[in-house]
């Protein structure tokens, strides 16, 4: 009886793990994104500043958070309000970076902030990652006061030609009723509850990275992340096992890439064939979008930075690069599906829910 139900599960996974699904969306959907993005370090290859191209980048990267539903003006507000929040959050990580004794404070803030703001407005994939990405890279950045100000404009920049872009996308391609639909937006029992748990374990994995002294500290509090957005424990199991797995891949990808020793036109080229792939397949099959999503995030950290490793082929620096970020991978994986126990579990969980439904009573009682 055991045996058959172990051979079962297996087969259970074995089909999650193999199994494209159905395509949701349009191809082109995935090629606009990848243009959009990917064209903002073509601009800066051109002119010799692919470190700005990469960075403005990072920025655009809101349009991949196109709503599946709702009116050209619905549409817009919230990729407007979602570049403000972009900016915010790479600001307040540069400001971190300057004030290293407000960087967990200020980080753990970003975090629930974006963890709580992505649930209430059930965000798409890849919901809030690139922001939160945005915001622990700024952290880590070597950016003073005096150069604040234009790393930021940058990343504005980027947002806000996203966002035209946008608008020209829906205006003339996607084309919505001119009626706006009713939002699902509300509150549900356990939002605040779940956003604080999901934010302590995306700061622990910061701090644990921090502590074991790690060369590359923020891939972890972002895998935790994306690996946490699962709304149940086997969704997270399954998106444990599909990022792992990628990411063993991708590593073995991003070392072949960065061995390349391409010029910035070819950096330039590779992001967007790399953004072409995950945004035709990520909702097919997570684990081969990871695949490249590894290199990806490896490409945008390193050149948005200007590493100067990275310009050397003889250095050999990429090899530490991607043997890190995998380990990072793992580390914030394990950290996850703590967290996922925890969230999932009903002796710190339950409580927590009846004292916030308690408090909102309360609240409302009082209004």
């Amino acid at each position: 009886m055991i045996k058959q139900r172990l051979k079962q599960l297996a087969k259970d996974e074995a089909d999650h793990l193999f199994t494209l699904k159905p395509k949701v969306r349009p191809w082109y959907v995935g090629v606009v994104a990848a243009l959009t993005i990917a064209s903002t370090i073509f601009f800066g290859a051109l002119f010799g500043e692919l470190p700005t191209g990469v960075l403005a980048s990072l920025g655009a990267m809101i349009f991949l958070n196109q709503p599946a539903s709702g009116n050209v003006g619905q549409r817009q507000k919230l990729l407007f309000l979602l570049g403000i929040v972009m900016v915010s959050s790479f600001s307040l990580g540069l400001v971190a970076h300057n004030i290293p004794i407000i960087r967990m404070p200020l980080f753990a803030f970003i975090c629930f902030s974006m963890v709580i703001m992505g649930r209430y407005l059930r965000l798409l994939p890849p919901g809030g990652m690139f922001i939160l990405t945005a915001s622990v890279i700024a952290i880590f950045m070597p950016v003073g006061w005096t150069e604040m100000p234009a790393k930021i404009a940058v990343v504005a920049a980027g947002s806000l030609y996203a966002w035209l872009v946008s608008l020209f996308y829906n205006l003339w391609i996607v084309r919505p009723d001119s009626e706006p639909v009713a939002t699902n937006y509300r509150y549900e029992p356990g939002l605040l509850t779940e956003s604080i748990i999901v934010s302590a374990f995306v700061v622990l994995a910061l701090e644990v990275a921090l502590w074991l002294d790690m060369p590359y500290p923020y891939w972890v509090p972002v895998s935790s992340y994306i690996i946490m957005q699962g709304m149940q424990l086997r969704t997270m199991w399954i998106k444990q096992l599909h990022r792992i797995l990628g990411t063993a891949i991708g590593v073995v990808v991003a070392w072949f890439l960065l061995s390349l020793s391409l010029s910035e036109i070819g950096v330039a080229v590779a992001i967007f064939m790399m953004f072409v792939w995950i945004e035709t397949i990520i909702t097919r099959h997570y684990a081969l979008a990871v695949i490249m999503i590894t290199p990806l995030t490896i490409f945008i950290a390193e050149y948005g930075g200007g590493s100067p490793e990275l310009s050397s082929a003889a250095s050999g620096a990429y090899q530490a690069i991607v043997q890190a970020r995998f380990l990072d991978t793992l580390l914030g994986c394990v950290i996850a599906l703590l967290g996922g126990v925890v969230m999932h579990s009903t002796w710190l969980r339950k409580p927590l829910v009846t004292l916030e439904a308690k408090l909102f009573k309360k609240y409302a009682s009082s209004n």
